[in-house]
């Protein structure tokens, strides 16, 4: 799934399908409407990206990202930053219909303290949008309604001796039912699910991410009033989207 969908959808299917972002000077399709409960998914692969976003960053992005880049001490990570952010600016622009160097980004009040570190917004507009990367990959996400994307890499088995503390305990019977080859990558679907659906709350990882269910099984188990499904990534990484419910369109919170 491509582009925002106007029509209702009241449940998304088990797994999402992204767009690759083509890279510059390629232009983007002209984007469509926000439709509720429809996100409209971008992945951008850094070796697809590396070249062109290097050369483009100073033309689109802020001083403020251009000084967080190089920040990074590692270059693949510095180029996965950049190929995150140029994408994310020109995805942004694209539905603006503006120039993405002038795409105003800010910072919600945070729903925990008030204070302005909270998920971030576009300070003219009715989009919503959220940004993940992992080392090599990147996924944006834009919505109508208030949304989280999360990519991560599959953890090595040896990380997994505490996940019983981070995860609900039904997620932790789930995982510790399974073979043990198969725990890392159920571990990244219930991680990636969980963070995607903190991010879309402005939380983040503020909050305890054992407290939420949203299942270690083939099909996410929703938060009430949230979308919730997997994203098809290349091998190795699992990403999940959420996306809250739009009750004028007649998906309110359950």
């Amino acid at each position: 799934m491509s582009l925002l969908d106007s029509r209702p959808s009241p449940v998304l299917e088990p797994v999402l399908l992204p767009t690759a972002l083509p890279p510059l000077p390629a232009a983007l399709p002209p984007p469509a409407g926000p439709g509720p409960g429809r996100p409209q998914l971008w992945l951008v692969a850094t070796a697809a990206h590396e070249e062109t976003a290097a050369r483009y960053a100073p033309l689109v992005l802020g001083p403020a990202e251009l000084a967080r880049a190089e920040e990074f001490r590692r270059p693949t990570d510095r180029a996965t930053y950049l190929c995150a952010h140029v994408g994310l600016r020109r995805v942004l622009g694209n539905h603006l219909g503006v120039a993405p160097r002038t795409v105003s980004v800010a910072r919600a009040p945070c729903p925990g303290c008030g204070e302005p570190h909270g998920r971030p917004v576009l300070q003219d507009g009715p989009l919503h949008f959220s940004l993940s990367h992992c080392e090599g990959l990147s996924l944006i996400a834009v919505a109508a309604t208030p949304v989280g994307v999360d990519v991560e890499p599959v953890p090595d088995p040896r990380t997994l001796l505490e996940a019983a503390d981070v995860v609900h305990p039904l997620e932790a019977a789930e995982l510790a039912a399974l073979a043990p080859a198969l725990r890392p990558a159920a571990f990244a679907r219930v991680w990636t699910r969980k963070e995607a659906y903190l991010k879309g709350l402005g939380i983040g990882l503020g909050a305890d991410p054992s407290a939420e269910y949203v299942g270690a099984g083939p099909a996410p188990a929703a938060p009430g009033g949230w979308l919730l499904a997997d994203i098809a990534v290349p091998p190795g990484h699992r990403a999940a989207v959420a996306v809250r419910r739009d009750e004028a369109g007649g998906t309110g919170p359950d």
